[in-house]
């Protein structure tokens, strides 16, 4: 279960797979991923629809990406209380 403190959300839905396929192939040919196309649709839909929470909740969403790009190497590893960082294995 993803922790309270990870703000990003991994959402699932369902969708044929030919569909699927199909969208991966255009956002190759787009030279993008599916990610980022599927972002761009749900901020272009607030923008649009959103009212002025909406539009604020998308202000601190886009902050927090921006955020989380500018990190080098990634997110720095959560540490567990008793032992070593969280999904380093044995040692």
């Amino acid at each position: 279960m993803p922790s309270r403190t990870d703000h990003t959300h991994s959402a699932q839905f369902r969708i044929p797979r030919v569909m699927w396929e199909a969208y991966g192939r255009v956002a190759e040919r787009l030279e993008t991923d599916r990610t980022a196309m599927l972002l761009a649709h749900v901020r272009g839909d607030i923008q649009v629809h959103g009212d002025a929470a909406d539009l604020e909740a998308l202000k601190q969403a886009e902050q927090e990406l921006a955020e989380r790009r500018a990190r080098r190497g990634g997110r720095p590893r959560r540490q567990d209380t008793d032992g070593p960082s969280v999904g380093g294995g044995k040692q």
